[in-house]
């Protein structure tokens, strides 16, 4: 079937979900129930787990029909699940039937979900990990540390990375699960941000047991499943607003609008510049997505993540000049645990400024996303690596 042909079959499933559904009248799990059960919420998945089985590429026409009945952008509401733990499940969990009974309450956002990556001693250099797995009859038995989770105190499940075999190199000791966060031994603690929230966690696990049935991949295997995680989180933040001047600059283009007496010929010259920026992104992106298959994304969604996170922080280091001293006034500094359906992620324009400071270190420092497009986009050498073959228990950790 053409592209044609799925963007007009999706467009009209859409239109009979949100006939049945009235996304303004009805409660937002219904309606999000009501398309992952029709194959709207990830179109390019297998039929009977939020998927017609087309191209990735229509999405957006599902999405459009959806979001101009008044539907919610599910990535919001559960951006973890969304973004990164629904392809990896389809991809890797053990059977359809195990995978759906977890991408149904996920989609609906009745189950919120996060990622167990990062360790303290283990952020760039992921393969690094130190938490152990260790075989237990028909379970594992997880011990260690993970930080920088977002949304663990609200999430249900997590995706989680641990170290099986510490004889192996670093990269092929590592198994892939799926942690229940209610599970005995789990306990989190928030991370409070500069901006004054704490929807970053560090969650310790002591003694905590995992079915091996919520594996995902082979024993060892952890490293290729989590390639699939990362690259569609790379994918998923770096994905540009389908409408002209949505996004980023569309904060830029209101502050000039509501400040006039703010405006100098630099400022201008300088959101004239963001806005050219913003307008090749956006069609590079819109161009990727009409040529996306039903296929996990490849390194390029790495450059999509990089220019994202630089553009960020480019618009809201523009906002606060612009704002001038007003720039300086914040609202409150208590701790807040926003986060899940109800969460309000976006704030003042100052919070956003604060927030944006992370975006080139989460989904990948953009240090690391260079290295990536260096050695696999552009063919060149690798970092030399003093670990390189070595069994990780051999290798020395700060």
């Amino acid at each position: 079937m053409s592209t044609a042909a799925d963007a007009t079959r999706v467009e009209e499933v859409a239109g009979r979900v949100v006939t049945d559904h009235d996304p303004r009248r009805v409660p937002v799990q219904e309606f999000l129930g009501a398309c992952f059960d029709a194959g709207l919420s990830w179109v390019h998945f297998p039929e009977g787990l939020g998927g017609l089985g087309v191209s990735r590429g229509v999405q957006a026409s599902a999405d459009a029909v959806l979001q101009a009945a008044g539907g919610p952008v599910p990535f919001w509401l559960n951006p973890i699940g969304y973004g990164m733990a629904a392809p990896t499940l389809s991809e890797h969990a053990r059977s359809p039937e195990l995978a759906r009974s977890w991408l149904r309450p996920l989609a609906t956002t009745e189950d919120i979900w996060c990622q167990l990556f990062s360790e303290p001693g283990a952020g760039s250099d992921l393969a690094g990990l130190a938490t152990s797995a260790v075989r237990d009859g028909d379970s594992w038995v997880l011990n260690g540390q993970k930080v920088w989770t977002s949304l663990a105190h609200r999430a249900r499940w997590a995706l989680l990375l641990a170290r099986t075999d510490p004889d192996q190199p670093k990269h092929k000791g590592l198994t892939y699960f799926v942690l229940d966060m209610q599970a005995d031994g789990v306990r989190t603690r928030p991370l409070r941000q500069m901006t004054g929230q704490a929807e970053f966690n560090e969650v310790f696990l002591e003694d905590v047991r995992i079915p091996d049935e919520h594996r995902l991949g082979a024993v060892g295997d952890g490293w290729r499943v989590a390639m699939t995680t990362l690259m569609n989180e790379r994918s998923a933040i770096g994905a540009g607003g389908a409408e002209r001047g949505s996004g980023t600059i569309a904060d830029a283009l209101a502050l000039w609008a509501d400040r006039p007496h703010r405006r100098t010929p630099v400022l201008r010259d300088r959101l004239a510049a963001l806005w050219t920026r913003s307008e090749a992104h956006r069609l590079t992106a819109a161009r990727a997505r009409r040529t996306a298959t039903a296929g996990s994304p490849g390194p390029e969604g790495s450059i999509s993540k990089l220019v994202t996170a630089e553009f960020n922080q480019d618009v809201y280091e523009f906002c606060m000049d612009l704002l001038g001293p007003e720039g300086t006034l914040y609202g409150s500094y208590e701790v807040r645990r926003e986060g899940g359906r109800e969460a309000d992620w976006r704030g003042a324009v100052q919070q956003r400024f604060l927030r944006s400071r992370a975006n080139t270190i989460e989904g990948g420092t953009s240090e690391v996303l260079r290295n990536i497009l260096g050695e696999r986009v552009l063919g060149l050498p690798g970092d030399l690596r003093a670990d390189a073959g070595k069994a990780w228990k051999d290798v020395p950790r700060g």
